[in-house]
């Protein structure tokens, strides 16, 4: 039994900050930026620094146990890049089967397909919409990463003809869509650097496709449709022939295969992270577009629907990377907020930083109101101010990203911080009034703030979108009295 063999048949050890720390170096000399050595082995376990931040264990006396610990913290899921430059995507590269037992890392990608019988135009229309999707989510901004080039005529120089036209108008990596060796090759002639992902290798045509990716340095997207058996078989026969880059796709159905989709995902996902089958631990590749296959006699927006949903399904059961057709704002936009709550620290609440935020352009007898870091609270309560145009000072408090009611309740927004953030923020010195308007989820704590930073408050509206008519009804008759 080989060693990749034989790990598939036993459970993954949990990695424990004692293990990263025999192989240390030991010499608590602080490079790391760490008190000990044992405190820099916590953070590496927990991925919050690399262990190249360990200075000493670079050294020729330490490879040794360099590799060992590198072999060690590998992801269970390996990372594989597609694409050159600053616009590459990185797909892949989990280290738990579970968002909660540590967090996700590369969000998964999707792509928007273009055909070889589309013409010129809706080739280009098509790339510069998913270039333009953007939406702004507390204080991210979401879009699209990918173009999927599909040969629908397997004709290799309407092929050709298509991958070039993208390849020279846009910078996003592509996926290079063709069983037939011959036509995929005739794409990678168009853009020989690019380093597109290969879609796909089957039983049939494996040893062609394998050496199109050694050739050309791509990965390679790896297709047994319901049949993990011969997925990992495939898997086992690349790595073997030197392919190292694989992703792969299990088969998307919808309709009546869907419960056999969301198996083969899940029981993928979780023989590579739980039983630690590193024939099994490359991304996971899913096509919510298959819907258009069978959609005969459907509206448009029936259609739409069922790859939206679908799309959410893949996203929650281990996809790293989508190819889909709508490019609907209402389809696409709920999955990428998805992608982007999922993908998320679950230890770190999302926060912004704490300070004094300048709205417009506000003078000495501005409003001042106060919010806590909370990301999502923060970035409403923005919004409302700036689409009311308000000019207007807003003071960001550090409750450790957490909302204003469950602060208040939890006491980490007391009156003490908001005094000390008044005092720090410099606000006193841009503003002639000593008025303070604060959130109405935190009207039990205006006395106690009135007291410690000798402000007059005015308890606010309890939802920030109430913000303008509160200060048009009350602000300025606490202006002009």
């Amino acid at each position: 039994m080989s060693e990749r063999e034989a790990k598939g048949k036993v459970g993954v050890k949990e990695l424990s900050p004692i293990d990263v720390y025999k192989l240390l170096p030991r010499t608590n000399c602080k490079e790391c930026g760490e008190e000990n050595c044992m405190a820099f082995a916590t953070k590496v376990v927990n991925r919050e620094v690399p262990i190249e931040k360990c200075k000493p264990i670079l050294k020729r006396e330490f490879e040794k146990a360099y590799k060992q610990l590198k072999e060690m913290l590998k992801p269970a899921i390996k990372e594989v890049v597609v694409g050159t430059g600053e616009g590459a995507i990185k797909i892949g590269g989990k280290l738990v089967m579970y968002r909660h037992e540590l967090t996700y890392f590369n969000p998964t990608a999707i792509a928007i397909d273009v055909t070889d019988e589309m013409s010129e135009e809706e080739i280009l229309s098509r790339v510069k919409r998913v270039e333009e999707f953007r939406y702004e989510y507390i204080g991210q901004i979401l879009k699209l990463d990918m173009i999927a080039i599909r040969s629908t005529s397997n004709d290799p120089d309407k092929f050709k003809a298509a991958v070039k036209k993208v390849a020279e108008n846009t910078k996003l990596p592509m996926i290079l869509c063709s069983l037939n060796p011959t036509v995929l090759e005739a794409g990678l002639m168009a853009a020989p650097k690019a380093r597109p992902l290969l879609y796909a290798a089957t039983k049939d045509n494996w040893r062609e496709m394998a050496e199109l990716a050694l050739m050309y340095g791509c990965p390679l997207a790896v297709f047994a449709p319901n049949n993990l058996k011969l997925l990992k078989s495939l898997a086992k026969t690349l790595l073997e022939y030197g392919v190292e880059d694989l992703v792969l796709d299990p088969g998307t159905f919808a309709g009546e295969g869907l419960a056999d989709t969301l198996n083969n995902f899940t029981m993928i996902r979780r023989l590579a992270c739980k039983h630690g089958d590193e024939l099994f631990g490359f991304p996971l590749m899913g096509v919510p577009m298959t819907v258009w296959l069978d959609s005969a006699g459907l509206a448009q927006e029936i259609v739409k629907w069922r790859e939206a949903y679908l799309a959410a399904m893949l996203i929650v059961r281990f996809a790293d990377i989508l190819i889909m057709h709508s490019l609907d704002g209402w389809a696409l936009l709920p999955n990428v907020i998805l992608r982007a709550n999922i993908y998320t620290d679950p230890r770190k609440p999302v926060a912004v930083e704490p300070g004094l935020k300048v709205f417009g352009t506000p003078d000495e007898n501005s409003p001042v109101m106060f919010t806590t870091n909370f990301a999502l609270t923060y970035y409403t309560v923005a919004s409302d101010i700036e689409s009311a145009k308000i000019n207007a000072y807003l003071l960001v408090v550090d409750t450790e990203g957490i909302a204003v009611d469950s602060a208040v309740a939890g006491r980490k927004l007391t009156a003490e911080k908001v005094a000390e953030a008044i005092k720090a923020s410099g606000i006193e010195s841009k503003v002639k009034h000593r008025k303070l308007i604060i959130p109405g989820k935190a009207a039990r704590l205006s006395g106690e703030i009135e007291e410690l930073s000798g402000w007059q408050v005015l308890v606010g509206p309890r939802d920030s979108s109430e913000i303008p008519k509160f200060l048009q009804e009350k602000w300025q008759t606490s202006q002009n009295p």
